[in-house]
């Protein structure tokens, strides 16, 4: 059945007249809306630019500060270890943890039907091993029988008493 079909009483010309119609308005709504997305998006560009140069004058300021107390090469090293601590503090606190468990996820967990330790239903430590119930055992190298000639009882052959 063809989408038209209920309206053949309708004229044909109005119909595709009002179709597009719709189409040019949804297409200029949609230009509108991603100008002002592309917009704000090279002005976030721009500020993280302009962040990035503060910081490194910042970095800059620090390096030559410390350098009136201490020699040059001390002064970049530890104005690099201040950076590096900042960066990770800023990772550590960007990126969710999955082992910290806090009151939001405990809320969460509870509204999602979930158990504590659980992460999207799927439990933190497996319930069956996944060797089919023996615990893994770690690989041993072999053995080097002794050679012929040679005494068994060398500092690496076992000390076995009868």
């Amino acid at each position: 059945m063809n989408r038209l079909d209920h309206l053949e009483h309708l004229d044909k010309g109005l119909v595709d007249e009002l179709a597009q119609v719709a189409r040019e308005t949804v297409r200029d709504e949609l230009r509108e809306q991603s100008r002002k997305r592309r917009r704000t998006a090279a002005l976030y560009a721009a500020s993280g630019a302009a962040a990035l140069y503060a910081g490194a004058a910042v970095a800059l300021a620090v390096g030559l500060a410390l350098s009136l107390a201490l020699p040059g090469w001390a002064a970049a090293l530890i104005t690099a270890a201040l950076l590096v601590v900042a960066a990770v503090v800023l990772r550590n606190t960007a990126r969710p943890s999955a082992g910290r468990v806090t009151p939001e996820r405990l809320a969460e967990a509870e509204r999602a039907g979930e158990t504590p330790g659980t992460s999207y239903g799927v439990p933190s430590v497996p319930v069956v091993p996944p060797t089919g119930g023996a615990p893994p055992v770690p690989p041993v190298p072999p053995a080097v029988p002794p050679s012929p000639g040679t005494s068994a009882t060398g500092p690496e052959a076992p000390h076995h008493r009868a």
